[in-house]
Parts: C-alpha cells; structure tokens; sequence
C-alpha cells in the first residue's frame, strides 16, 4: 500500500490542511459508511474516470460522479464504494477552507457530492485531472494537485475575518460557545453572522459546532479500549445521555453501542502492523 500525506505551506496551508493519496488499499468489506466532520473534501479517483456512493436508505442504490468530486460539508453520514479508495487522491480542506477557491456558497453542497466539471469549467476539471494522472509518481500528483489549487487562490475571494474568528472560538470547544456571544465578538448582527458563516462553511454555526462535538466523540472512542459513555458525552459538552444518543444517532445512523460494535469489529480484523 501507498500512502502519502502533505501539508502544504502557507498560503495554501491556510485553506487546505492536506493533500493526500493512497494506492493498493481495498478494505475487505464492499461499502463504508463515512461519518460527518462539517469539512469539505476533493476527491480524485486515479484509475476511472466514476467514483460512486451509495443511497443512504437504500444501500443497494448507487449514485455515480465523475471521477473528481467535491464533496461537501456534511451533518450526515454517507456510504462509498470502497473499490473507489484503490488509487484515489484528494485535497481536505480545513473548516471554510473550499470556499475561496471554489466561489460556490458552501452551504449550495450541504451533504451532497458535486462533480468538479460542474463547479470549474468541464474542460478546466478534466485537464487538471488528466496531467494528474500523466504525473509519473505519487509526488508528482500531488504536486499537481497543489499548484492547480494555488492557482485557483490567486484569483480568488479571501475568507471573511468574521469567519475566521468565529472558527477559531468554536474550535476551543465545540459545543460550550453561545452563538449570539460569538456574533457580537465579530461586530455583526446574529443573522447576519449565520447568514455568512454558513456560506463560507457550509453549515450553520449550532449545526457546525454539533459536528465538531460529535467528530470529537469518536476520537475518544478511538482512543479507548473500554467505553465511558456517561464520561464521554460530559467531557465533550452533553448536558445529559439522552441529548448524545439524539446527537450520535442523527449524525451517524446508528446508536453509541452499535457504532462501537462495528467499530471493534473492525479493528479485529486489520492486521497489526510491526
């Protein structure tokens, strides 16, 4: 398998927090579910030209896209076809961070997949996707990938400094902020401040904050081997059970207990690595 990271320099590094690749991963299972993380992520498939997800009611229904693919902010799960992980690239952005490259209002791809070709001119999408590809190593690619976005930010709108200080309260802890507090620390109106927020971010900032809080619950998970629950959902801002299981089932499809479940599974059937 090949994997590669990069975090690129600023001024990229302040919208994109990295690009990546992997080849020679294909994971035992058919489908996987994708959880919400409130962030917006380009994806490149590198060996067709379709990446493909599946409906979230009807798992035996498929959606096709072009093979680069925006998908957007999301505050709900979704399932990908995991043959489309075998050499696929992509760029994740951080919180707002697609907006100024894309000129598209964020909240346009609330949990939805848009291919490039739609958002950029289709041959403008198309070419960047065929000189990834002429690229002879995983380096190259991403390299390609890089600059193509650099591009794209010199002709661009900037984030808006309301933004910026907004995301930076609410990733203090996700969850505790008061929204109107917030607004006034920017200057603005309460709606006005919604109204831009989810426009560069794709979500609502409550909506925002509840993903963030719930992202920061399955990191705890992840990093456990026996599960507090009660502990968990205190320490990551619930004010009772009965709001974390609401929190975790609306954003997952599954209760606490079933997702550690799948989850442990899981890990029982990855092989150790030395």
């Amino acid at each position: 398998m090949l994997c590669r990271l990069y975090a690129p320099p600023p001024p990229l590094g302040h919208f994109v927090e990295l690009l990546w690749l992997y080849q020679g991963f294909r994971p035992a299972h058919d489908q996987e579910r994708l959880m919400p993380t409130g962030t917006v992520e380009l994806v490149i498939h590198l060996r067709e030209d379709k990446i493909k997800t599946y409906d979230k009611k009807n798992p035996n229904v498929a959606h096709n896209h072009s093979g680069a693919v925006l998908c957007g902010a999301h505050s709900e799960f979704f399932i990908i076809d995991t043959e489309s992980q075998d050499g696929v690239m992509g760029a994740h952005f951080r919180p707002g961070g697609a907006f100024p490259l894309f000129r598209l209002p964020g909240g346009a791809l609330h949990n939805l997949h848009a291919g490039l070709d739609c958002i950029w001119e289709p041959f403008r999408a198309r070419e960047l996707r065929e000189r990834i590809l002429e690229a002879p190593t995983a380096d190259g690619k991403i390299r390609v990938l890089e600059l193509a976005l650099l591009e794209t930010l010199r002709e661009s709108l900037r984030r808006h400094p309301a933004v910026a200080l907004a995301l930076a309260e609410f990733d203090k802890a996700p969850g505790r902020q008061i929204i109107r507090e917030i607004a006034d620390k920017t200057g603005l109106s309460a709606r006005r401040f919604i109204d831009l927020f989810e426009k560069e971010v794709g979500l609502t900032p409550k909506l925002y904050c509840r993903v963030r809080r719930f992202q920061k619950v399955l990191r705890r998970i992840q990093q456990t081997k026996v599960v507090d629950w009660a502990g968990i959902a205190l320490s990551c801002g619930y004010y009772d059970q009965a709001h974390f299981i609401h929190d975790f089932r609306a954003f997952s499809g599954m209760n606490p207990t079933a997702y550690w479940t799948d989850h442990t599974e899981h890990l029982n059937h990855v092989p150790l690595k030395g």
